[in-house]
């Protein structure tokens, strides 16, 4: 079977990824296949909509496929990485921009690489198993996939709360923070599909909506707005140390497990994407960081340890929290000069 299914149904243009023993992890070709259906059916009438979902149950999408990156990285060389990031980036920026609704099925795990799939979509449909999170952090990454810029605008500082423990979203969460528009049961899933091929008309969607389950980070929002509106790493995880409750000593216990580097990088991303509010520059920043991470950060170490030894004990470049000083960060996210990612506008290839 073809890691991914890409054909037209009706008014729809459909997208099924077809991974599911892998969680449906986004290979580089899945992701040049994607790229090249959406431009062709931005200027094909017959296509009314798109409509991406993901066989199996456990998944939409769980992420990248990072295996490759990897065996290359170790290699030392970064330049297969490198060119994932830069056209995966340049989907990212078409789903966002798209002229037409993208509707995206995002059921069980959608991490990472499959928010950037889904979550910048028009139309972005949750369910009781939906389980969404930026976990980027702990395998010595940051929020990328513009990723960045949904967390910077959700509620408050909630996005940086979220981007550096990593913490899963359920379905009310999801629609509390901004990363999904409508919950519909999965069990009516089918139908909605069915009448989104058959119509081309988003209205189905509204028809088919029920109420969310209530999430668990809207009665946080004071404690996390108080503690994570630092400027940087060692303000936020200050304002935590000195507070004697609960929420704080959990809160400093998750933040020991992510890379340093990564979660101070992140702080500064989520600012920039706050005041940029633009898919296409938050993006470039997003890729300084990753352009360098094998190189010069905590990705290929991060794998390591979750993913290929899985001893999950990393050996990250800084030893504790307080060790990541805005020099490593700046560094991390210093221009490119002629590296830097170039996303232009609409749906010119």
């Amino acid at each position: 079977m073809a890691d991914i299914s890409i054909r037209c149904q009706g008014r729809a243009g459909r997208i099924t990824l077809q991974r599911p023993d892998a969680l449906n992890a986004l290979t580089y070709d899945m992701a040049l296949e994607i790229e090249a259906a959406l431009r062709a059916w931005a200027s094909d009438p017959a296509v009314a909509l798109v409509v991406i979902d993901a066989e199996g149950d456990r998944a939409f999408c769980s992420g990248g496929d990072i295996q490759e990156m990897y065996r290359t990285g170790t290699a030392g060389d970064y330049a297969y990485g490198r060119r994932f990031w830069a056209d995966e980036y340049r989907l990212n920026a078409l789903i966002a921009d798209y002229p037409k609704p993208y509707v995206a099925f995002m059921h069980g795990f959608t991490m990472g690489g499959g928010v950037g799939i889904s979550a910048h979509g028009s139309h972005r449909i949750v369910c009781e198993n939906s389980q969404v999170a930026m976990p980027e952090c702990g395998i010595g990454l940051v929020p990328d996939v513009g990723g960045s810029l949904l967390l910077a605008r959700g509620p408050g500082r909630i996005g940086e709360y979220l981007g550096l423990t990593g913490l899963r979203m359920e379905a009310g969460d999801a629609l509390y923070v901004g990363f999904a528009d409508t919950f519909v049961p999965h069990s009516a899933w089918p139908d909605l599909i069915a009448a989104l091929e058959e119509s081309g008309d988003t209205a189905a969607i509204a028809s088919a909506a029920a109420p969310a389950p209530d999430g668990m980070f809207a009665q946080d929002a004071a404690a996390i707005d108080t503690h994570f509106a630092g400027e940087t790493l060692r303000d936020i995880v200050n304002s935590l140390a000195n507070d004697p409750g609960d929420f704080a000593a959990a809160t400093l216990k998750r933040l020991s497990r992510p890379s340093p580097l990564s979660m101070g990088c992140a702080v500064e991303l989520i600012h920039r994407a706050r005041s940029l509010d633009a898919i296409a520059p938050v993006l470039a920043q997003e890729y300084r960081f990753t352009y360098r991470c094998m190189e010069q950060g905590d990705f290929l170490e991060g794998i390591r340890a979750q993913v290929v030894d899985k001893d999950r004990s990393p050996r990250w470049r800084h030893g504790d929290l307080d060790a990541v000083s805005s020099m490593d960060v700046a560094k991390m996210l210093l221009p490119l000069g002629d590296d830097e990612l170039k996303i232009e506008g609409g749906i010119a290839p």
